[in-house]
């Protein structure tokens, strides 16, 4: 029997699907019987989703929170230019208002992406590698995806990477599924899309023309590697010389496409993380259709610069990206929309940092970094206990697991620094425009760090973002702003914070533990550290841990992929333990001063923290967007993410008293970490 419904039902308890209308009715479970159910049923259930989120949760309404704060600090900052005392805080004025100048967008029309559309309509074959090149240093990836990072090999050392991309569903497999109708779905939606597109560009659009444009991705899809496939560190490091690219395809101009990549004559080595798609990629250059190649390229260009064009390709991106994808029924509003197109999802687009700078000088407390720092520590102690207890490893693999959790550097809140931005010049009437005079800027800027050292000090996100990262280098980041309420308090006790935010910290440190974080070492270069038996313990471990998520199905026929979310699960069920015990220490402290921790609302200091911690994962998504993350992303629902780790964990028994046989209490806990 499963420890709790597999497939989500149509009632209050099932938070990972949307709209259950008959949930208030339903009674609130016990804890031991559906943890998730307990702590966020009734919120569930009465919680609606608004038009324009495809979610809502603890991580999405202090999102939503910042976006409204950064966006009344942004008007401030266009309104009075006295306010703009940095080169960031200049060029982020004259970004947010060329967004929020809707009639200049109009009125441009695709006058900012003309000159590409213009190359592609006079394209020869011989030709075709170069504007690649070029397309790639505005960061349009067609189809492969360039950039500049770390080497894995030497963490301080960059490199040039090749990475498949340029696909335009949302993943390779929904070309190859055949009769699945999820999939029939987007087919559909994105070939509107791309007619549109092409229609707005005055190209061909017609059937033949969308029907060799979707032809020519599928080729692509099926020499893509999966995203499992991509999560294995090892198989997408392939260093190649251009002389050694030849070995993949004899004629294709490899030297040419890096040449206009990197300003180089003789091109660069790289790292190809998918040879056989790069080989796709050079077999189509050279044969497929010069005609579908063009209708191609143009689809990529202005897919990529949807959002910042006039009306009529933005609505169709939304039409696609939005509604068709994530369900959603109305666009962000429009000040919104340019926060997150400055910033990115996820805090890494070129000028996020600005973002940042405004958002730090508004809401960044030190006090908040100070305390997060003293639950760092504890919960870094509480995985150096745990790693000396481990029954199933060895003494020469702890050693090095202990170096390794040592030399971890954590950045919290802000940088030390602001970037300058020198070279970058911007115009408030020009939205397209500046994104690609942006991401051009960017890709010679890194370029010229390609033969630098990696400043280890440097952020890949920002302040303003609502989230947390294992970053490369053995690092872990947390951004100021998810140093908030629900997941940090400093009115709060310990209990509440250690399980909320201690718990994200917990979740960070156990990634560089995880199945592939485990692969890299105390440097963070990427090599074999483990004994082969611990290592085949571990792999024994993370088996299990991959069939339990794997039996989970929040919509009808779509389970979650175990291999896919492996390393957040595992993060999940580490970094819950951890914090815990963190917890531990944090209330040894206060006992051994003779301050015994309070019962809270009858609660224990152990009952908080499980609280806390499912309150922060509780969410509500739409049936589309739900279907889409559980196709291609590696974090399981919220719901999973309370009730696997907590069922596994015999203190959630015993700080509730759960017994064996109900339905969060593990008949054989799962435990790696």
């Amino acid at each position: 029997m499963p420890l709790f419904p597999l497939r989500a039902p149509a009632a209050a308890l099932a938070l990972a699907l949307a709209g259950a209308s008959a949930a208030a009715a339903e009674p609130v479970p016990s804890a031991c019987t559906d943890f998730d159910a307990y702590v966020n049923g009734r919120w569930h259930a009465t919680t609606e989703l608004p038009a324009h989120r495809s979610r809502v949760g603890s991580f999405d309404t202090l999102r939503s929170g910042n976006a409204a704060l950064l966006e009344k600090a942004l008007a401030a900052l266009v309104a009075e230019p006295a306010r703009q005392t940095s080169p960031g805080l200049r060029l982020l004025a004259a970004y947010h208002a060329s967004g929020m100048d809707t009639a200049a967008i109009e009125q441009q029309g695709l006058a900012p992406v003309a000159p590409w559309l213009a190359r592609i309509a006079a394209l020869t074959r011989e030709e075709l590698p170069a504007l690649l090149g070029d397309l790639a240093r505005l960061q349009v990836a067609a189809p492969l995806s360039l950039s500049v990072g770390s080497d894995a090999l030497d963490a301080d050392r960059h490199a040039l990477i090749a990475s498949a991309a340029g696909l335009g569903l949302p993943d390779r497999d929904d070309y190859l599924r055949g009769d699945d109708e999820r999939s029939k779905t987007l087919i559909a939606a994105y070939r509107d899309y791309a007619r549109t597109l092409l229609e707005a560009a005055g190209a061909p659009a017609d059937a033949a023309t969308l029907d060799a444009l979707l032809a020519f991705e599928t080729e692509l899809a099926r020499a893509a590697p999966t995203r499992v496939q991509r999560r294995d560190p090892r198989a997408g490091y392939n260093p190649y010389t251009v002389e050694g690219l030849r070995a993949l395809d004899a004629g294709y101009a490899w030297q040419a496409w890096l040449s206009a990549y990197t300003g180089r004559a003789e091109g660069a080595p790289l790292i190809v993380a998918a040879p056989a798609f790069a080989a796709a990629t050079a077999r189509l250059a050279q044969h497929a259709p010069l005609a579908t190649w063009q209708a191609y390229l143009r689809v990529r260009l202005l897919d990529a610069t949807a959002e910042h064009l006039p009306r009529r390709v933005a609505q169709a991106h939304f039409a696609y990206r939005g509604t068709a994808v994530r369900g959603l029924r109305t666009p962000l509003p429009r000040a919104e929309q340019t926060v997150l197109a400055i910033g990115g999802a996820y805090g890494g687009a070129p000028l996020a940092e600005t973002l940042g700078e405004l958002y730090a000088a508004s809401a960044f407390s030190p006090q908040a970094q100070a305390r997060a720092e003293q639950m760092l520590d504890d919960i870094r102690q509480a995985m150096r206990q745990r790693i000396d207890a481990l029954p199933w490893m060895s003494e020469p693999t702890k050693q090095l697991a202990r170096a390794k959790l040592d030399a971890m550097r954590a950045k919290i809140g802000v940088p030390e620094r602001w970037r300058r931005y020198e070279g970058l010049v911007l115009d408030a009437a020009d939205y397209a425009g500046n994104l690609l005079r942006v991401n051009a800027w960017h890709t010679a800027q890194r370029l010229a760090q390609l033969d630098q050292p990696v400043d280890r000090g440097r952020w890949t996100t920002s302040p303003h973002i609502v989230n947390a990262f294992a970053a490369g280098g053995n690092q872990i980041v947390f951004p100021a702003a998810i140093l908030q309420p629900p997941f940090f308090d400093p009115a709060a006790d310990d209990a509440s914070n250690y399980g909320a935010i201690g718990m994200v910290i917990g979740h960070e440190i156990t990634h560089h533990f995880d199945d592939r974080g485990r692969q890299f070492d105390a440097s963070g270069n990427l090599r074999d550290w483990w004994q082969p038996a611990d290592a085949d313990a571990y792999r024994q471990r993370a088996e299990r841990v991959a069939a339990l998520y794997a039996g989970f199905e929040p919509v009808r026929g779509v389970r979650i992929d175990g291999r896919l979310t492996l390393g957040e699960n595992i993060s999940d069920l580490g970094g819950v333990q951890i914090a815990y015990e963190g917890l531990q220490l944090a209330l040894a402290r206060q006992r051994a001063a003779g301050r015994e921790p309070p019962l809270v609302d009858g609660m224990t200091p152990e009952q908080r923290f499980f609280m806390a911690n499912a309150t922060i994962w509780r969410s509500k998504t739409r049936p589309e967007a739900l279907v889409n993350q559980l196709r291609t992303d590696s974090h399981s629902p919220g719901r999973f993410r309370v009730l696997a780790p907590l069922s596994n964990m015999p203190a959630f028994a015993q700080a509730f008293g759960c017994r064996a046989g109900d339905a969060m209490v593990a008949a054989e806990p799962i435990q790696i970490w």
